[in-house]
């Protein structure tokens, strides 16, 4: 089944105030994280609100920025957690074998043989490269490494991943040995 392509994507989100002028700290999800400040006005998930963000520096794996309109603390510290949109038609296209995190999100994962595994509902990197996160029919969740290896098919258009579980990934755990250990 194909999906439409998401709109809005999600560029980055506020950390939290920085000093007491009303400047943020920004978590970029760009490839550049200066790039989030390229596409103009962000805005919000519903896109109610715009954010007219200048870049003024970085501070502990964050940038410091301007906010057209916050001028304190107060109104900074009220914008954490705010996760800041770009709508997709100003996002430049990808290259083969490139795909932004939105677009992967809700596909249908599926096994080589075509039975179904579950659906991707995030993509995690956590410092060792992505990881795609699928949830499952069980309600839990496994986390695949995103490679070509162990997902060798990315169709967006059909609305699906191909997944070829690592060994191991889909065994239960052994069972805890109860009592003390040696």
């Amino acid at each position: 089944m194909a999906r439409s392509t998401p709109s809005p994507v999600c560029l980055g989100a506020i950390a939290g105030a920085h000093g007491i002028k009303g400047l943020v700290r920004l978590k970029s999800f760009t490839a550049r994280a200066e790039d989030i400040a390229v596409y103009g006005p962000l805005q919000d998930a519903r896109g109610a609100r715009q954010f007219d963000l200048a870049l003024v520096g970085a501070s502990r794996g964050a940038l410091i920025a301007r906010i057209k309109g916050v001028e304190d603390r107060n109104a900074a510290e009220r914008l954490k957690g705010e996760k800041l949109y770009v709508a997709r038609d100003r996002l430049p296209p990808t290259e083969a074998g490139e795909f932004y995190h939105a677009d992967l999100i809700g596909l249908a994962a599926e096994l080589r043989d075509g039975a179904p595994f579950g659906r991707v509902v995030a993509v995690q990197d956590f410092g060792a490269g992505p990881s795609l996160e699928i949830g499952r029919a069980s309600g839990d969740s496994v986390l695949v490494p995103f490679t070509a290896a162990v997902v060798p098919v990315v169709d967006i258009a059909g609305g699906r991943v191909v997944v070829v579980p690592p060994v191991g990934l889909l065994e239960a755990p052994p069972p805890r040995r109860k009592g003390r250990s040696r």
